[in-house]
């Protein structure tokens, strides 16, 4: 018998957007990328969610930075779009929305260029902790009603 309480799903998405960031002092041009971006979401195991509900809310959430010039785009208009701080931002607003739909955002991963990559883990952090540590709760009180309810009938 499977034990797991939990499971890892990762999910891999591309936007197309360009950007532009200041390098000593100076507005560099205005160039595309391909930005590669990797999320791993912990979830509880027997969760009735099917997993592409969970691709979906990150989908529509990119959907707003597809096909445009980052530096436009709040928060990017006043936060240079560089990779980490992309990443930061995602990342931070990618937890909460995976919290709404039941998941638990573990990292992010993101990459302009195949061979320039940055990512961001949680597990250590206290939100990371606490939010796993409640799902365990709930986990656990559903396998122990399940079992009472089996002996039940």
């Amino acid at each position: 018998m499977d034990s797991r309480l939990f499971c890892e799903y990762k999910f891999k998405f591309y936007i197309n957007a360009s950007h532009s960031i200041i390098i000593g002092g100076r507005q560099g041009d205005v160039h595309p990328h391909t930005w590669e971006i990797l999320l791993d979401i912990l979830v509880q195991k027997d969760a009735f969610m099917a997993f592409n509900d969970y691709e979906k809310v990150a989908h529509d959430f990119f959907a707003q930075y597809q096909d445009c010039v980052l530096n436009d785009i709040k928060p990017f208009d006043t936060l240079m779009p560089t990779l980490e701080n992309i990443v930061d931002y995602f990342g931070g607003e990618l937890r909460g929305l995976m919290k709404d739909v039941g998941g638990t955002l573990m990292k992010i991963e993101g990459s302009e260029t195949p061979t320039r990559s940055y990512g961001v883990s949680y597990i250590k952090d206290d939100e990371f902790i606490t939010d796993v540590g409640e799902r365990t709760g709930e986990a656990l009180d559903q396998v122990i009603d399940d079992m009472l309810q089996r002996v039940l009938d």
